[in-house]
């Protein structure tokens, strides 16, 4: 079995040849290359952040597994937090505070990383605000940039600035930095914005969760500022036909965008994005509050 040193701890690496995307026949070892090759982009944005894990063994067509818990096995060195405000009892999860515990996460097969919108220290006291655009049936990507700027407008309105990253999936993901606000409050907030976009938007967006209202339209889901729910991290791999990832994008970008695939993005083309253009998304990290730090105040 093959190892590796980083940062001083030794790591046994796993069937670095199975095959975990059949379509592309991208293995675990590439997953694992590629969270090693955008470290430096991804970690911030974990930092502090219990781990939700999507893991999936036997690849993305076979049995996936969510794992909050800490997995058994779990080196020592591997920073655990107890949480308790994402269920009735508590329990440990994993922060990956380090290259090396991303590289572990990445030989489980943990291909998602998801995150709440709170850090350890404060639970349940959120610092980020989302919006997931998920277009519905006959809609994609595309649809969302209407919904997209609406909110962009509305919530700069009360001094909060959306920046968007694709889901990696079909649709799209709009995050505020915030000062420290209680999640429930947080939650109230989004969920008014939904409701306004809806009756602004009638025949674009909806509000509520039934499947059957989504034809055609973009679902704002605002539920993902509840303490307990998570969202796909920037620049996480997610686990569809082909190795796409959770992508930070300007307004520009998406804008000018002309097809729904131009706005798909593989983990090959990570690396080189990052070098070119840096993390989007790095208004999310300053730290501190009030106008100078770029973090908005949720209203009420």
């Amino acid at each position: 079995m093959p190892h590796t040193e980083i940062g001083g701890h030794r790591l046994a690496l796993s069937n670095l040849d199975k095959v975990l995307y059949p379509a592309t026949g991208f293995t675990k070892g590439e997953a694992i290359h590629y969270y090693a090759s955008i470290a430096d982009a991804v970690l911030p944005h974990l930092d502090g952040r219990p781990l939700s894990f999507l893991r999936f063994p036997d690849g993305v067509e076979g049995e996936k597994f969510f794992t909050k818990h800490v997995p058994p096995g779990t080196p020592s060195w591997v920073t655990t937090r107890k949480i308790s405000v994402v269920s009735k009892t508590p329990l440990n999860q994993v922060l990956i505070q380090d290259e090396a515990t991303l590289v572990w996460a990445a030989n489980l097969a943990a291909l998602e990383l998801h995150t709440p919108q709170w850090q350890s220290d404060h639970q349940a006291k959120a610092d980020r605000l989302v919006f997931d655009l998920d277009p519905g049936e006959g809609a994609d990507i595309l649809d969302c940039r209407r919904i997209a700027d609406w909110l962009r407008e509305r919530a700069d309105a009360d001094g909060i600035t959306l920046l968007p990253k694709t889901s990696g999936s079909k649709g799209l993901h709009l995050i505020a930095p915030i000062e420290r606000t209680p999640s429930d409050q947080v939650s109230a907030y989004a969920k008014k914005l939904a409701q306004e976009a809806e009756a602004d938007l009638p025949e674009h967006a909806v509000s509520k969760m039934a499947k059957n209202l989504r034809p055609g339209k973009v679902f704002v889901d605002w539920s993902q500022n509840n303490q307990a729910k998570t969202t796909a991290a920037p620049y996480t791999l997610r686990a569809k036909d082909r190795p796409t990832v959770s992508t930070p994008l300007s307004w520009d970008e998406l804008a000018a965008a002309r097809k729904a695939k131009d706005l798909v993005f593989l983990s090959s083309d990570l690396p080189q994005r990052i070098e070119e253009r840096g993390d989007l998304l790095a208004p999310l990290l300053k730290k501190g509050s009030g106008h100078k730090s770029g973090r908005g105040r949720i209203p009420g």
